[in-house]
């Protein structure tokens, strides 16, 4: 028996959750773990469904396809334990990208790194020493759009799911967000106010904050406007100099992170117009 993660999102309507269940048992599985949510202002549904059954993965999604295709779904169906194959961008800053290689290397991350790619050269080391290969792609308004069309190359050509911009300090195009729609996480400092340009921490800090944090997200031709996946703050104080909120709030990034890409391998984001449903 194999273990298989089923995830739907389509038009709310009376019958998908018996449909469900009945795939399962017509293939001669069993239910290990469910979860389901209707959305009242969009009428919509969508549901995950964690089953064992002794088919195999080309097999079981021939069978769903008809239900799929009845009740209008975009839906997946994966073997739990198969992991994500995921492309880490990165530019100066390394603490996240150091943070989701270790928790991939300890088995924390159900992922595979096949590639990183960096606008610089600076994690070249860090990236070699985890035996993974390195693509610079140096980004100028000139050079830009067939950088970008160099990293869509690479995404197909290693059968990319997902893109997770680890600190990666380029604007993405649209035309790139639009290609990768639902498939590029971000991450990013968050404070009320939202400090913009250079040194937020410092900008914070002259401000007297009392909370900062951190926000990962879809990215989307809306520049850190995109669906949120995963947020967390820490509060502070005036006695805190600007170094301690960068060092405190590089803390908060990794870990958002880290949980946003956990949320990704495991299948748990669902999304519903601009808003995620987290099944936890």
């Amino acid at each position: 028996m194999t273990d298989y993660i089923l995830t739907l999102t389509c038009p709310d309507k009376a019958g998908i959750v018996h449909a469900v269940s009945g795939f399962v048992v017509e293939c001669g599985g069993n239910i290990i773990d469910s979860a389901q949510y209707g959305d009242p202002e969009t009428d919509s549904f969508c549901m995950r469904v964690l089953f064992s059954a002794a088919g195999a993965l080309p097999e079981l999604k021939e069978q769903f396809t008809r239900i799929a295709e009845r009740y209008g779904m975009n839906w997946g169906l994966h073997a739990k334990d198969e992991p994500l194959r995921v492309l880490i961008m990165v530019s100066k800053f390394d603490h996240c990208l150091r943070d989701l290689l270790y928790r991939k290397d300890k088995g924390d991350l159900n992922i595979e790194v096949p590639l990183v790619v960096s606008n610089h050269r600076d994690a070249y080391q860090l990236v070699a020493s985890h035996g993974i290969p390195f693509e610079h792609l140096p980004v100028s308004p000139e050079t830009k759009p067939q950088q970008e069309a160099r990293l869509l190359e690479l995404v197909k050509q290693h059968n990319i799911d997902l893109v997770v911009l680890a600190r990666y300090m380029q604007i993405l195009s649209s035309d790139l967000c639009e290609a990768l729609s639902g498939r590029v996480i971000n991450i990013h400092h968050s404070f009320l106010p939202g400090f913009k340009g250079a040194k937020p921490y410092h900008q914070a800090h002259s401000r007297g904050v009392k909370l900062i944090g951190a926000t990962a997200h879809y990215a989307t031709a809306d520049l850190d406007e995109g669906p949120i996946i995963e947020q967390d703050v820490a509060r502070v104080t005036h006695a805190q100099s600007p170094e301690e909120l960068v060092s405190l709030g590089r803390e908060i990034e990794t870990r958002v992170l880290s949980g946003a890409v956990r949320y990704q391998a495991e299948h748990r984001v669902n999304l519903i117009g601009h808003k995620t449903v987290i099944f936890n």
